[in-house]
């Protein structure tokens, strides 16, 4: 389940001062074949709880009937930054879980988490067997320090019951077709949104620029990892549409609608209450409405894109979460073993695919005839493989130039950014200036 990192300056700069960049040191090297056979205990984070925890622990478990001479210690409910903070003090997990792509340029960077090339060569993994996105997204500068263990990607949950009310058969395509139907289903009393037909204010749930950027094919960096958002006319085009929609709702009763929005990951969630008829978010909320709102009716589709960009209509924004050795690692053996069960085991995948609802990283797992795919999850199976589905690049402090992005975002939605041009010239100084202070000694 993907979470918007928020990276803590304090602790990506202890970790610089504390690990050796790219992952360079004795630690990293691999023992010879002889001594393959993993054994002992071996200590596993990971951020998940409750009923995605008790999926993770049934899979760990199978782990550990197929390797008896290994026993893991899970620790669930373990986010980034503790993770961090853990490691950077020599306290880390043998293996970490991250919900976040974004560390992987400052944990591959600093050694935080190991180099696993010398893992991967003695055993000859193919890295072939995985989707060409997510292996982007699990390496940085060719350093490898992290493995994929099933991925996120996002499209748009429609309510079927509140848009056949407002007269709709079917989910919008275009972002013009978005605009008419939110505007028909909307319902207000007085001045207040009762209900929504889409909430464009940037922070409603997984409204987030990297998460909308696939439907205009909008980029973050230029070739030389700097910001490029006043450059890529796409970004404008995008504010551009987000700000004349949100003035065309009234952003005063937009905002207070936000406010009163549900907890995310609860029951109380605005989509599993009939609150809001149309959002963007990731396949995990299949399991969240099977689970808590079972009457919902409801479809999946691509997020809408662009009148004059059909051509992208499918694509969508794919992460994920990764696993990595930490730096500290007392049995990093049995953690390799661990990792790989997890990232490349047909069986493991498929039965986490199962009871996470995330989508399977390779092209074995999404074949299997044992995965549980019905129309809602192949939506997010067919965006995963769409050619112009993206992910966002990765750098030396994480999403900090996302969180940048995301802040001023707000300020320009409520009117107080006069100029978008001028804006977004400053936005660039200040992720360029944000993305040095990243970069490790």
């Amino acid at each position: 389940m993907k979470r918007l990192a928020v990276t803590s300056m304090a602790v990506l700069a202890l970790l610089a001062t504390s690990c050796t960049a790219g992952g360079e040191s004795s630690e990293d090297a691999a023992p010879a074949p002889a001594a393959v056979k993993p054994a002992g205990a071996v200590t596993f984070w990971h951020f998940f709880v409750d009923r995605e925890a008790a999926a993770i622990e049934s899979v760990v478990k199978d782990f550990e009937s197929k390797n008896p001479g290994v026993t893991v210690k899970v620790v669930a409910g373990q986010d980034d930054d503790k993770m961090r903070q853990a490691i950077s003090a020599g306290k880390g997990p043998d293996v970490g879980l991250s919900y976040s792509t974004d560390i992987v340029g400052n944990f591959c960077q600093t050694g935080a988490w190991r180099n696993l090339a010398p893992y991967i060569g003695r055993d000859k993994v193919d890295l072939n067997a995985l989707l060409p996105i997510v292996r982007s997204y699990t390496e940085y500068n060719g350093v490898r320090c992290a493995m994929p263990m099933l991925a996120d990607t996002y499209g748009l949950y429609y309510n079927k019951k509140l848009l056949a009310e407002a007269g709709f058969t079917a989910p919008p395509k275009t972002l013009s077709e978005l605009e008419t139907m939110t505007q028909k289903i909307t319902r207000r009393k007085a001045d207040d949104i009762q209900v929504a037909g889409y909430v464009p204010l940037m922070d409603y749930y997984e409204n987030t620029p990297a998460h909308l950027a696939p439907s205009w094919g909008a980029r973050f960096l230029n070739d030389e990892g700097k910001s490029n958002i006043s450059v890529d006319p796409a970004w404008k085009d995008m504010l551009s549409w987000q700000k004349q929609f949100i003035d065309a709702l009234g952003y005063p009763a937009l905002n207070k609608f936000n406010a009163s929005k549900g907890e995310e990951f609860s029951a109380a969630n605005d989509f599993h209450r009939d609150r809001v008829a149309m959002m963007i978010d990731g396949e995990y909320r299949l399991a969240f409405l099977q689970a808590q709102a079972p009457n919902v009716e409801f479809g999946t589709a691509p997020f809408p894109v662009p009148d004059d960009k059909q051509d992208r209509y499918g694509a969508g924004y794919v992460t994920g979460n990764i696993m990595g050795i930490s730096r500290g690692a007392k049995n990093p053996e049995a953690a390799w073993a661990l990792i790989k069960y997890l990232t490349l085991d047909t069986g493991a995948l498929v039965k986490l695919a199962n009871g996470l609802k995330n989508v399977p990283t390779t092209d074995a797992a999404l074949k299997s005839p044992d995965l549980e795919v019905d129309a809602n999850f192949q939506t997010f199976i067919d965006i995963l493989q769409h050619p112009k589905s993206e992910t966002s690049p990765s750098t030396p402090n994480g999403a900090v130039y996302q969180n940048t992005f995301q802040e001023w975002i707000g300020a320009w939605a409520s009117g107080k950014v006069p100029d978008l041009t001028a804006g977004l010239q400053q936005i660039d100084k200040d992720i360029n200036a944000a993305l040095q202070l990243g970069t490790a000694p």
